[in-house]
């Protein structure tokens, strides 16, 4: 896979034969919350790092830290954030519309970092929301928690379709924390099940790798890293790669559809 950003607002993503290309649009999408009730799922380290690959192929990246702990916040405090990514601290659940508009009108790609509870913040940046991730690991305690986030889900697009019929907001299953060599039969049964309800789930996975815990422990980007340190850091950085690039192949359907 490879990923080639044409400029700030036009990029062009190659995946195995397909081209998607996305265009203008991007001025006005997407904004794409990280959300689930659970915490320790992976869900800010999923934001950051395909928040990064797609600030080292070109792209401007915004990410809202809403999360209390402020984790984005302390990670470029360690001095390795790089040009292309914002992120925005001091978000409250009266502010964060209005911060996820003015990062909307710099940057084509607005990420939000969402605290691990069902609270009212998550809410408000549903409203903004042009797509959601939900990340989850691979146990039935997992899903019964991402099932709490679809349902806020379903809940905010039946009280915009008061106003808007036709208003859906997409979003997808990421499994996160998942071993690299071979797939648990709890994660295949998982799957299926989802599948049946109609439950959208991204092909690729995040798997289980130190590299993406490092990117916490020192700081850094997956390529500043220390490979004497860090092992793995070429498999972890395809791995970053291929969720970025489904990332873009499903934000590109939303804008075809």
């Amino acid at each position: 896979m490879a990923l080639i950003f044409i400029d700030i607002n036009t990029a062009l993503a190659y995946d195995i034969g397909y081209y998607y290309v996305i265009s203008e649009r991007w001025r006005i999408m997407p904004t794409v919350p990280f959300i689930c009730p659970k915490g320790g799922v992976g869900k800010t380290t999923t934001c950051l790092t395909v928040a990064l690959q797609l600030v080292k192929e070109g792209a401007s990246v915004t990410i809202i830290d809403a999360d209390p702990n402020m984790p984005m916040t302390k990670w470029a405090a360690g001095g390795f954030c790089p040009p292309g990514l914002r992120i925005i601290s001091g978000i409250t659940e009266n502010n964060i519309a209005g911060k996820i508009r003015e990062a909307a009108k710099v940057d084509p790609f607005v990420f939000v970092d969402l605290e691990g509870t069902a609270a009212k913040i998550v809410v408000h940046a549903l409203m903004e929301a042009d797509y959601v991730i939900v990340p989850m690991r691979g146990s039935y305690l997992d899903a019964e928690e991402a099932a709490k986030a679809i349902a806020l889900i379903h809940d905010q697009e039946l009280s915009l379709q008061r106003h808007a019929p036709n208003y859906r907001l997409p979003y997808a299953i990421l499994f996160t924390g998942t071993p690299t060599a071979y797939t648990t039969r709890t994660t295949t049964s998982l799957r299926k099940s989802l599948t049946s309800q109609g439950i959208s789930i991204f092909d690729t996975e995040m798997c289980e790798r130190d590299a993406f815990r490092a990117l916490f422990t020192f700081k850094r980007p997956l390529e500043q890293q220390d490979p004497d340190l860090v092992p793995g850091l070429e498999q972890a950085s395809a791995n970053a790669k291929a969720v970025a690039c489904e990332v873009l192949e499903r934000l590109s359907k939303e804008i075809a559809a």
